[in-house]
């Protein structure tokens, strides 16, 4: 490779190690060459990754150069779990793990961990403590993923630092672009944001992200590809939250890097149900309390700012109890509109109905310039730590805290103490505005949810976002969502997307592709956005359905799709299983499924559009074991429930 011909530094030999998944197929490869750490990955003998650098520059020495191959072991990891907010209940991960010890010049070490299971690769970097030295500065990491040149890609750009709304980016909130050639420059010259969908051609998929990012680390992501294919790991950019922290990590020796992951398979399935953001990790403190999951009902994203207050928020609890839902959302401007004397009120009246309650902050400090209230509570630990004793007093349930803009250390420092604090009164937390998810949901108990995508805001927004909603819904089951939690904020019931239904974005896609999309995203407490007009102006098969849709799952399948085109996906809660799909498509779409929790003679209903492209649900007998034959309409969507 390039890359690796422009280093002049020789060493005596290239000295290798291998390690496997548990079936054979999945191969990675550790070397030195001309003094830098590689690997290279194949699957079933097929090249995934071409020879990548390892190693990072820190304050302590250079561990990506001049480096030799001095000891290696290996292990086998087989563990179980449980899970109650991701896309499987139960886990059971087995991997062979390879350990590298690698020496620079100096005679300091440092050894990579490498974790193979059958479709999944973790590795991360350890180092001991050098003598006396009790702490290290990672400057830069060389670590890197060198793709075949016919791979394209399917990526979301990092933004400009301290842009858009009230300067609050970067939020992980850019456009796909979907099979994309490597050699095209991002939209803003940053690279990408994780987790990164590549399709290796004939040779299978790799999705490559990160997990196990807490305050001991910053949020990292890839940047551009060189002309050869090679994408680097990159750091926040310094003028993230507007240029304050250092955009460079530092922790206590002994000490590790966060999970690097790279998912493999020949098709889709694997990428689609990867649990390995959760394998590699482990719960980071206890809790007393047991939090709730379920569905809730907010104001905000069709009534919008003037919503904010007493009378229009109990409409929203009223729906809400119509519904059967466990909660309802108040956004910004509670704190002056409502206001905290008559919060308390509210949540009696709330109660009443046996709903629940999570409030909306900003993150404030000074990092941005937002004025929308509650602003400077939850970034100063003193005022924090008393606000959420106040809100544990009168009830409330979780919280909803926006406009991070960064991804730096500090910031990831920021998260968790927020979780933390919040998990000593017995609250859940959402992430809005904010980066994506590590791992977040075996680590912290009380979290549970993040943004972290063009969420349902953005079609309120621009009617631009409405005409490409197919398209990017039909990308977040193989991209952001297979990684964690996606508070994405749909399911519209309402026409046009105002408060009276009469005006505002027009919705092109179909009912039924809106209430498959609420299987297909997946988040344990899901806020929907339906209105108090839907419960009169939706059609009652409609309100049906997400009368009784959940919100957590047992078990996920990949069925068919092609990102950007159209997903099926099989989701089980309990013993109900929930076939869901959607077309992004201009046409048509006939497709044969196969449906091995399906047999002869199940009666399952199914939804999907008529011809009119109005939705409509009767109950089928299936004539064939493991196969069903569904055409979904253009923008449209079906359901089977099983």
């Amino acid at each position: 490779m390039t890359w690796l011909l422009a280093i002049t530094t020789m060493s005596a030999f290239a000295q290798q190690a291998t390690v496997t998944g548990p079936d054979s197929f999945l191969k990675v490869n550790v070397s030195v060459k001309q003094g830098i750490p590689i690997y290279s990955v194949t699957y079933k003998d097929k090249t995934i990754l071409e020879d990548s650098p390892l190693g990072f520059v820190a304050n302590v020495g250079d561990f990506s150069r001049d480096m030799t191959f001095t000891g290696q072991k290996e292990n086998k990891i087989d563990k179980t779990y449980t899970q109650d907010r991701i896309k499987q209940s139960q886990i059971h991960y087995q991997a062979n793990e390879l350990t590298c010890t690698f020496t620079n010049k100096e005679k300091r070490n440092i050894n990579i961990i490498f974790r193979v299971s059958n479709n999944d690769i973790a590795f991360r970097y350890e180092m001991p403590k050098y003598g006396d030295t009790g702490s290290i500065v990672i400057e830069k990491e060389t670590t890197g993923f060198d793709f075949p040149s016919f791979t394209t890609t399917f990526l979301c750009p990092q933004s400009d630092a301290m842009i858009g709304w009230k300067r609050t980016k970067p939020s992980y909130e850019e456009e796909y672009k979907a099979d994309a050639p490597m050699n095209v420059r991002s939209q803003y010259g940053h690279g990408y944001t994780f987790p990164c969908l590549f399709h290796v051609g004939e040779n299978g998929w790799a999705l490559i992200s990160e997990t196990g990012v807490d305050s001991k680390y910053c949020g990292s992501h890839l940047s551009d590809a060189t002309a050869d294919g090679l994408y680097t790991l990159a750091f926040p950019m310094p003028e993230e939250n507007n240029g304050n922290g250092t955009a460079s990590p530092g922790l206590a020796l002994p000490g590790s890097t966060p999970w690097r992951t790279i998912t493999v398979g020949e098709n889709l399935k694997p990428i689609v149900e990867t649990t390995i953001p959760w394998d590699v990790v482990e719960p980071l403190y206890p809790t007393e309390h047991t939090y709730k999951m379920g569905r809730g009902t907010w104001s905000w994203i069709l009534w919008q700012d003037g919503s904010i207050n007493f009378d229009d928020q109990k409409k929203y609890v009223d729906l809400a109890a119509a519904m059967g839902y466990e909660y309802v959302l108040i956004d910004n401007w509670w704190d002056t509109n409502i206001g905290r004397e008559r919060m308390k009120d509210f949540i009696d009246y709330a109660h009443s109905k046996n709903v629940d309650v999570f409030l909306w902050y900003s993150s404030s400090g000074y990092w941005n310039d937002i004025v929308q209230g509650p602003t400077n509570y939850m970034d100063n630990p003193i005022i924090r730590k008393k606000e959420m004793k106040w809100l544990h007093n009168i009830g409330v349930k979780g919280i909803k805290v926006d406009f991070f803009g960064g991804d730096k250390q500090e910031t990831m420092r920021l998260y968790e103490a927020i979780l933390s604090d919040a998990d000593d009164n017995g609250l859940m937390v959402i992430f809005h505005g904010c980066t994506l998810p590590r791992g977040w949901e075996r680590m912290y108990p009380n979290y549970v949810g993040s943004e972290a995508v063009l969420a349902s805001e953005n079609l309120i927004f621009q009617q631009h976002f409405c005409d490409e909603e197919a398209f990017n819904a039909c990308l977040h089951p193989f991209i952001r969502n297979t990684i964690g939690c996606m508070e994405f904020g749909g399911t519209f019931l309402n026409k046009r997307l105002n408060r009276n239904n009469d005006g505002g974005s027009i919705r092109k896609t179909t009912d039924v592709f809106q209430l498959a999309t609420a299987v297909l995203f997946q988040n344990p407490i899901q806020n929907f956005a339906l209105a108090p007009n839907n419960l009169t102006d939706a059609p009652q098969v409609c309100l049906d359905f997400m009368k009784q849709v959940p919100t957590t799952w047992d078990e996920t399948r990949f069925i068919d799709g092609y990102p950007g085109k159209y997903v099926v996906l099989a989701r089980r809660h309990a013993d109900k299983w929930y076939i869901a799909g959607i077309n992004a498509q201009k046409e048509p779409l006939k497709l044969k499924l196969n449906l091995s929790m399906c047999t002869k003679g199940d009666k399952v209903m199914l939804y999907q559009d008529d011809k009119k492209l109005n939705p409509h649900a009767e109950e089928i007998t299936l004539k064939k074991n493991d196969e069903v034959s569904i055409t979904m309409q253009a923008e449209g969507g079906f359901l089977l429930v099983k």
